[in-house]
């Protein structure tokens, strides 16, 4: 289908490529190209978080894969650490974005945006727009990487609460705070940049062109 036309399209080496597509009658397989290193959500869980150093160049390498993305008409929409494969071991392994099983064409007529209206995404990494049920585009993948680089930055997410409920109201209202002592070292600049992905407004947001000339990415701390 769609999908796969798409995936097909995408070639980038920080995206998890489809190498082959078998579609036989009973079954249809997709070949993936091989992440031996897990989730970077178990890496972080490892190592506490990570250095402002660390982060900015995981944070580039994102906001380049997603702007990849975006240039092709492909919105993510379930961008979240457990969906950011590491290639290897190593200590500094390439990272892969994978799973673009809910992402879906944005830009697929002349009438422009064909904007987004179906509800998916992860409790904690999803965007305001989402939960208020309206319709939705490819900011949506700027919001999950804020949330993705708060994470980062301190080893806990910016959103929780005793139940969905309490999140989602949170989300909702974009109320997060950079709490003491885990955020005391960490810079103005990579405090900024965290603030102008997580606005609850999607057009007040960074687009990832310009999240990529921040001066947290481009200067660092």
């Amino acid at each position: 289908g769609m999908e796969v036309a798409t995936m097909m399209r995408v070639h980038h080496p920080n995206i998890v490529a489809l190498r082959e597509v078998y579609d036989a009658p009973k079954e249809f397989v997709m070949v993936l190209e091989l992440c031996t290193g897990g989730e970077l959500f178990d890496r972080i869980i490892q190592k506490g978080s990570y250095s402002e150093n660390e982060t900015r160049k995981l944070a580039r390498i994102i906001l380049e894969s997603i702007a990849y993305l975006h240039s092709l008409g492909i919105a993510h929409r379930d961008l979240k650490p457990e969906n950011i494969l590491l290639k290897d071991d190593s200590e500094d392994s390439q990272i892969k974005i994978t799973d673009f099983g809910l992402s879906k064409i944005f830009a697929d007529d002349a009438a422009g945006e064909v904007l987004m209206k179906t509800a998916c995404g992860t409790p904690g990494s999803v965007a305001p727009e989402v939960l208020r049920h309206e319709r939705y585009d490819k900011h949506v993948d700027l919001w999950s990487t804020g949330v993705i680089v708060y994470i980062l930055l301190c080893g806990f997410p910016p959103f929780y609460g005793d139940n969905d409920a309490q999140m989602f109201k949170k989300i909702k209202a974009g109320q997060y705070k950079f709490l003491s002592p885990y955020w005391d070292h960490i810079s103005k600049r990579a405090k900024d940049f965290v603030e102008k992905l997580l606005k609850v407004s999607p057009h007040e947001r960074m687009t990832a062109a310009e999240a990529l000339e921040h001066p947290w990415i481009v200067l660092g701390a």
